[in-house]
């Protein structure tokens, strides 16, 4: 059987409830996930997904319209009601996406999504990011972007967490905490608290510069 969202959920489990508790908390019509691969989850929550992939794995799955429409079916959406683009596409290249166009943008396992991609969220949009390539620590160094939540993920369930903010983020090793180290090095900072991801709010007076942080 080729690969599809279904056996995508066997290795990294269901995010769906993820990305339902974000829609729940913040206005989420348009979401952008660049390095999606197979993962078709933010769709059984969201409106409309633009997902970006160079995987030809990834291009042949959403390529096949009623097969996504079955996995989304069987997860209990309503395929009719769901908007689902992809984008056969390097995310660090220019994307068809207008410019301060998405509520949501999606940076997981897929390296520094929001230095290239922070154009295409509008402002006082949400850019969900983890510390695996170091998104989340770019964000949390610059100014533009405000932490609103830690997400915490245990026996397959999901939480956001708004309390003890201040709490987060701090690192073990403040000397590492550092952007052009960080993009040098291709990861997170390790931080006191661990977290799945965070969920950070674009302010309203930022700009749409590719670059968030510093040097």
């Amino acid at each position: 059987m080729p690969e599809s969202w279904a056996t995508y959920r066997r290795s990294i489990g269901d995010r769906s409830p993820l990305f339902a508790a974000i829609a729940a908390a913040w206005p989420c019509d348009r979401a952008l996930y660049p390095g999606s691969y197979l993962d078709l989850s933010p769709s059984a929550a969201i409106r409309s997904v633009t997902y970006v992939d160079t995987d030809r794995r990834a291009a042949r799955f959403f390529g096949d319209r009623a097969r996504v429409d079955a996995e989304l079916a069987e997860a209990g959406v309503d395929a009719a009601a769901r908007e689902v683009r992809f984008l056969h596409a390097d995310y660090t290249d220019e994307l068809p996406v207008d410019e301060a166009s998405v509520d949501l943008l999606i940076s997981l396992f897929a390296g520094p999504v929001s230095d290239h991609c922070r154009r295409y969220l509008r402002p006082g949009g949400m850019l969900l990011a983890n510390t695996s390539h170091g998104d989340a620590s770019l964000a949390a160094l610059h100014p533009d972007w405000m932490l609103v939540a830690a997400v915490h993920h245990r026996d397959g369930r999901y939480r956001l967490d708004t309390s003890d903010l201040d709490r987060c983020l701090v690192p073990k090793k403040p000397a590492d905490a550092d952007p052009g180290l960080i993009r040098e090095r291709g990861r997170g900072v390790a931080y006191t608290r661990s977290a799945f991801a965070y969920v950070f709010r674009l302010t309203e007076s930022a700009g749409t510069s590719d670059r968030i942080g510093p040097g």
